[in-house]
Order: C-alpha cells, then structure tokens, then sequence
C-alpha cells in the first residue's frame, strides 16, 4: 500500500512545489528528482504485484495487475529519463526567450499533473475514473502544447483541445450506455462501473447494448490513441509544443488511451461472445497504418512527421491487439515498449537537433553529423530503429505480429508490408538529407544531454536481441489476461 501510495503522492507533491518554484535550475533538478522517485517507487511496487499476481487498494478503487503495472513502469521510466533530457532543453528555451520564468513554472509543474494523470489512469479500477484521467492528463498537455503562446501554438491547442474533447465526450457516453446495461446486473453503485466486477459479470450484459457501446469508445478513445481518420490534432500539437512535450505524447498518452480501449474491448468481447470489436480496431488499425505512412511523404516539418510515425505505429498496435490472440497481444505490448524507448529516444535528438539549427524545417536542417555527431547518429540510429530495421525490438515486435497475422488472418500481412515498406521509405528520404551534407550558416553550438538517448536505444536494441526470461514472462502473463476468446496462439 506504501509503494502504491508514493507512486501517486510523488507526482501530485512535485507539481505543487514546481508550481512555486521560482530558480529554474533549481526547479529543473527537482524536476529530475520527482521523476527518478516516482520512477523507482514504481519498479518497486511492480515487484510487489508480480509476486502477489495483483494487488487491489482503497476498497476496490485501485486495481494493479501484470498487464497496468507493466505499463506504470514504462511511463514513470519515460517520464525521468524525459525530465533528464528538458534540464537542458527548457534552459536553452528560456535563454533565448521562447519561455519565461512564470511559464517555466507552469512547464514543471503541467509534467508532473500530467504523470500523475497517467499514473491515475493506469491504476484505477472505475471506468469513470479511467475516463477522468485522461482528461486530466490531456488538459495538462493542453497548456504545455500552448506554452510558447504563439499563434500557431494557441491554435494547435485549442485544436487538440477541440478534437480530443470531442473524442472524449464521445468515449463518455459509451461509458454511460456500459453503466446503463451492468446497472442493471450489478446495481446503481461504484459496482456498476468497476472494471474487475464488471469483467467477472461480462457475459450478462446486454450484448447489443455493448455494441453499440464499443463503437462510442472506439471512436471516443480511438481519438486519444491517434487513430485515422481522427488524427488530426496529433501533428499539430507535436509541431507546435515543447519537444519533451512531443516525447511524452507519443511515449505515454497514446498508451493510456490504447489502454483504455484494450480494457473496453475484454467487457465486449465477454458480452457478445464475438470478434467484433476485435475486426473494429484491426480495421481501424490498418486505415492508421496506411494514411500515416503516405503523409510521411508529405510533410515539410520535422516533428510533425515523426508524429505521423506515431500514428503508424499505434495502428500497428491496435491491429494487434485487435487480432485478439496470445502471440498478437504478446507482440503489441512489446511494440508499446520499444515504441516508447524509441519514439521518445527520436524526439529529443529532434529537439536538439531543431535547437542547433535554429528551426523545424527539414528543408533547412543539413550535416548534423559534422556539427553534432551525438545527434546527427542518434537521428539516423533511431529513424533506423523505428522504421524496424533489424537487430532493434521494433522488428521483433512487428516479426511477431506478421506471424500472428499469418496465423488468423493472413491477407492483411499484405497491408502491414505495404504500409510499412512505404513509411520506410518517407522516413529515410527525409532523415538522409538532414544528418549529411554541409552544415548550415545559422548552426549554434548548442549544450545536449543525450545520456537518455543512448539508454532509449540501448533498452531497444537489448529487446530486440534477446529478451530476458523475466521480462518475458511477464508479457506472456499481461498478454494471457488480455486476450479475447477468439483462437490462442501458443508462444513457442
């Protein structure tokens, strides 16, 4: 109960003292030092859970098991390495003026209510309180989208705000028809929205209601998640925000909103005894998959086209999980993590990368590598990873997920290849241009830390080598609590 508590309280303490906090250099080490506690309480209490098999807190409000807690790990670990990395990268904004102290203030403390958010959500066993969660964590990335509170970054907020809230009113209501139905069954309580009752009592909920519920949360969270056609905020907020901003998005926000739509699908998948919500979010999977790897050839700016990459890969992730069996589950949380390790690891060698050459525009972003090896290969390393160039965990996830796809539905491994061959292709056009050639006029030495870079990509290409026994065990345990009742896949 301890560790549980000081996972939550170490977040929520941090932002009201950061919030205060008036020394920025200052403020940025307790920044740090918030994340590596929240950070090490969180793998404590993982240990916890695994040895106990789950762990319910506070009455049943509070449910941890090996799926959630796995992913608490992964975003209190983001989340640090992400407060290492913005100690140079915010000083540098408020040196040359695109923030100043009040809105440094306000950066520090929006990071870590919007941790908290994650970490709340992750956490709770009422789907309301999931629901509540992710608007708590999207409202504070609403005003760090909006930081530098030029007109561009205004608008790309009040977009994301405008669509996610759109998005999620629409998940609400598909949390309100849920309760419509499980009152019915369990009552006019918290009973009726507490997910591990309501898993336990799935097959007595009306399954026409459910359906019809499902399409709302697909839709709703689907919006979260980045999914096509309901993308739109996504590139504008990563272009306009803070690049520690753009890393978390991509990092951690999606997962939760991903997360949330897994969780809804198990309730459905026991209500109406079919795949339906499964072929849902394949379908949905693979529309993600391919506008985002076409729009990769499309873009002008450097953030917003790894945002697109983003969108591929959470279509990727939702096609698996949507798939339904054991190996596809297995093969999409690994995907989440070295996602994760990856996209964040991209993002903050783009922040550095725009910092040093004094703009986003791809066009203008040339030598990287004879001005700044550090981030000229870290760019080209990571664009290789995330296209699932071998030996790095992306190509053993997305391996796994041909082989599930092979398994059950083989025509759509014809999609995946596409997509993915073209998204590959949109990557390396635009990276190769940047990281060689002549270095520009307007390059300035810039100070990096690219310490959690090296350990983002280090983490990725260990996973994609050789998996450890008890990292693996643990996918296979989340993945056996999350699969449906279609087909099984045994993992050999």
């Amino acid at each position: 109960m301890m560790l549980f508590v000081a996972t939550l309280l170490s977040p929520l303490a941090g932002g009201l003292l950061l919030g205060w906090m008036n020394h920025s250099k200052l403020a940025a080490r307790l920044n740090i030092l918030t994340g590596v506690t929240t950070f090490v309480c969180s793998l404590l209490l993982a240990l916890q859970v695994l040895a106990d098999d789950h762990f319910d807190a506070l009455g049943g409000w509070f449910h941890l098991d090996a799926y959630n807690v796995f992913l608490i790990v992964l975003t209190a670990f983001v989340g640090m390495t992400t407060t290492i990395f913005s100690a140079p990268y915010m000083q540098h904004e408020l040196e040359h003026g695109r923030v100043d102290a009040r809105r440094m203030r306000l950066y520090h403390s929006m990071f870590q209510l919007f941790q908290l958010g994650m970490l709340l959500g992750f956490t709770t066993n009422n789907i309301g309180v999931l629901w509540v969660s992710l608007e708590l964590a999207t409202l504070a990335t609403v005003l760090l989208v909006s930081l530098y509170r030029t007109p561009a970054s205004i608008a790309a907020a009040w977009k994301y705000f405008i669509l996610c809230g759109m998005g999620i009113a629409l998940a609400l209501f598909g949390t309100v028809l849920i309760f419509f139905t499980s009152s019915s069954v369990l009552g006019h309580g918290n009973e009726a929205l507490t997910w591990t009752l309501l898993l336990q009592h799935a097959s007595e909920l009306d399954p026409a209601v459910m359906t019809v519920a499902f399409c709302f949360l697909m839709v709703g969270y689907g919006t979260k998640v980045g999914l096509a056609p309901m993308h739109a905020w996504l590139p504008d907020a990563h272009g306009e925000g803070p690049t520690p901003v753009s890393a978390v998005l991509s990092g951690l926000l999606l997962n939760l909103a991903l997360y949330a739509l897994v969780r809804c699908k198990m309730l459905v998948d026991g209500a109406t005894a079919s795949e339906l919500a499964g072929h849902m979010m394949m379908g949905f999977g693979m529309v993600s998959l391919l506008v985002a790897a076409f729009s990769l050839h499309q873009q002008r700016d450097i953030k917003r086209m790894f945002s697109f990459s983003s969108i591929e890969h959470m279509g990727l992730m939702t096609f698996a999980f949507g798939i339904g069996t054991q190996l596809a589950s297995f093969a999409a949380l690994l995907h989440m993590t070295v996602h994760s390790l990856v996209k964040s690891g991209i993002f903050f060698t783009v922040g550095h990368a725009a910092q040093a050459m004094g703009t986003q525009k791809m066009a203008q972003i040339r030598g990287l590598i004879r001005h700044h090896p550090g981030i000229g290969w870290g760019l080209l390393i990571g664009t290789a990873a995330i296209a699932g160039f071998p030996p790095f965990g992306v190509f053993t996830s997305e391996f796994l997920l041909f082989t599930a796809a092979l398994h059950t539905h083989p025509w759509t491994c014809v999609v995946l290849l596409l997509g993915l061959l073209i998204a590959m292709a949109g990557l390396f056009r635009a990276v190769q241009p940047m990281v060689y050639g002549e270095v520009p006029e307007q390059a300035v030495p810039v100070q990096v830390n690219m310490l959690p870079v090296y350990i983002h990509f280090a983490l990725a290409l260990l996973l994609g080598l050789s998996i450890p026994v008890f990292l693996a065990s643990w996918y296979d345990e989340a993945a056996a609590l999350i699969i449906s009742t279609s087909v099984e896949v045994t993992i050999l």
